[in-house]
């Protein structure tokens, strides 16, 4: 770990980025991925939180990356507040389970505190996201955009009482929706990967 830089992202890192990405993902959570694709679109909308866009380094190899982009809860009366989505966080398979993630998440949170923002929403792993403070969304009466709650849906608060008077449901920006036909033509841009179907990827 004495070798891990982590800094902001620059364009001139986007590729390997995306690249690492992809292979933090590949075969996860079902056979190949997109969250490589979900990353390099990111980018290209209003939402995106350049600030919040931080790479960990080992010497001049790109090992690790958390982004974030701004989404809302909305509530009965239509009324919108802008939280914070987490997302993707990857690192290099073969960095992995030494911490890096953990740096990313700390520190990237401690940004975001710092600029203001409310909360942060994530759809992960409840055992791993615990440990920095994330909830279960239930208890801030918040909901998905299809009015459901379940484990992996969680809400950090980033200081107390911050959701005090905010409740409702969620939305993450479209970006997120990714069609089969636009990343059969984004993989082409990348070494070729074989698929595999593993027992633990989502049903």
């Amino acid at each position: 770990m004495e070798n891990i830089l982590i800094r902001l992202e620059t364009q001139e890192d986007y590729s390997e980025t995306e690249n690492m990405i992809r292979e933090a993902f590949w075969d996860v959570y079902k056979p190949g991925c997109d969250e490589h694709l979900v990353l390099h679109k990111l980018r290209q909308v209003s939402v995106f939180v350049e600030e919040l866009d931080l790479v960990a380094c080992d010497n001049n190899k790109i090992v690790g990356n958390i982004v974030y982009s701004k989404a809302k809860i909305m509530n009965n009366q239509n009324q919108e507040f802008t939280v914070l989505c987490m997302g993707p966080l990857g690192v290099l398979p073969s960095y992995q389970g030494r911490g890096i993630g953990s740096l990313l998440i700390k520190q990237s949170i401690s940004k975001a505190k710092l600029l203001g923002y409310k909360a942060v929403v994530i759809f992960g792993d409840p055992n791993y996201y615990r440990r920095f403070g994330f909830e279960n969304a239930e208890k801030y009466n918040i909901q998905t955009a299809q009015g459901e709650n379940f484990d992996a849906f969680m809400v950090l608060e980033l200081y107390d009482d911050s959701l005090n008077g905010i409740q409702g449901k969620f939305f993450d920006d479209p970006v997120f929706r990714i069609q089969s036909e636009e990343l059969e033509l984004f993989e082409k841009e990348f070494p070729y990967k074989v698929k595999h179907i593993i027992d633990t990827q989502l049903k």
